[in-house]
């Protein structure tokens, strides 16, 4: 009688294969995350290194830095001159000239839909879930695309009208001002240029008469403290790369990057930005404009001087907004 070899693997040992395969996944797919992370930071790093390059090259030809919106006020309220991006003027300097060209700066960017409308790489981080259109527009669908990075606009107060001459704030950037290398007096290398933003950030606003409400030139502690206006689900920051209104491209050091700045409404909590103002005839603008990435504890940040650091969210409020002053004459640096 002649004995057949069975052929093939048992229950047992196709268990045992498969229960090993699963660990092995379980072991490697973290690390293809982090790689993945890592290349997705890294990324994000160079387009700030491209945004850092177009600065210096920006004050190089125009021998200051781009204002970032342009008003003026006409004896009887603010006015808009040009409304134009600090980062719609450095488009040459990213390989964008064709649709530089294309712009009308005397034209408002709402009325030029074609340029608005269209997305530059430059501008999104990577890991921006939120990488799509804002608005309707009837030829291009969408009339904005949002931005990841925004120019520092300094601690709180952006703009000062009436009462102060069209006085901004204490940052690298902001409307009507275009500051030379000799403004910036704690040196290129200790002021923050541009940080992340999150696209789609809800917003809230609030306006109150000037003789009743006069904000501190000093940041909140505690947004509870300001007198904000009704939620609005669809009022976001940082949708519109044109616009050059700080909650569009800009942000402001009140609060450290990540801070979640929680505000409810119908039972839900939101984490927001906030611009307040005073009269809005005046020009007087205030604004928590918090830095905001999608990376594991903190954001990608670009200095004067052209280098980009990873800033941690634990980074003390007092260097934050050391970092973030032009002229503030403090010893700080964010390494």
């Amino acid at each position: 009688m002649s004995l057949q070899r069975r052929l093939g693997f048992t229950l047992v040992e196709l268990l045992v294969v498969i229960a090993i395969i699963g660990i092995l996944v379980g072991l490697l797919l973290p690390a293809v995350q982090a790689a993945r992370e890592a290349a997705r930071r890294m990324s994000c790093q160079n387009n700030l290194k491209q945004i850092g390059l177009a600065l210096q090259m920006h004050m190089d030809t125009q021998k200051s830095l781009p204002a970032n919106g342009n008003y003026a006020w006409n004896g009887s309220a603010v006015t808009t001159k040009n409304a134009w991006s600090g980062m719609a003027r450095i488009l040459p300097y990213i390989e964008q000239e064709n649709l530089f060209r294309q712009i009308d700066f005397t034209v408002g960017y709402s009325l030029q839909p074609g340029i608005s409308s269209k997305r530059v790489g430059t501008f999104m981080c990577p890991n921006e879930i939120n990488d799509k259109g804002y608005g309707t527009d009837p030829i291009y669908g969408h009339k904005y695309w949002p931005i990841n990075y925004g120019l520092n606009h300094g601690t709180w107060h952006v703009l000062i009208g009436k009462s102060a001459g069209m006085q901004t704030g204490d940052g690298a950037f902001g409307p009507n001002r275009s500051y030379r290398p000799a403004d910036i007096v704690d040196g290129l290398s200790n002021t923050l240029a541009v940080s992340e933003v999150k696209a789609f950030t809800n917003r809230v606003a609030g306006t109150r008469n000037s003789a009743t409400f006069t904000p501190s030139l000093v940041p909140p502690t505690n947004i509870a403290d300001l007198p904000l206006g009704t939620f609005n689900s669809t009022s976001f920051t940082h949708v519109e790369w044109v616009d050059g209104k700080v909650h569009e491209t800009g942000f402001t050091t009140a609060f450290t990057p990540n801070t979640k700045v929680l505000f409810s409404s119908s039972g839900i909590q939101y984490d927001i930005d906030v611009v307040l103002a005073t009269e809005p005839n005046l020009g007087d603008t205030y604004a928590a404009v918090t830095s905001r990435s999608f990376h594991s504890a903190g954001v990608n940040a670009l200095l004067l001087d052209g280098s980009v650091r990873f800033v941690n969210n634990s980074i003390a409020t007092e260097i934050w907004q050391a970092i973030g002053t032009r002229h503030g004459a403090e010893i700080a640096s964010v390494d």
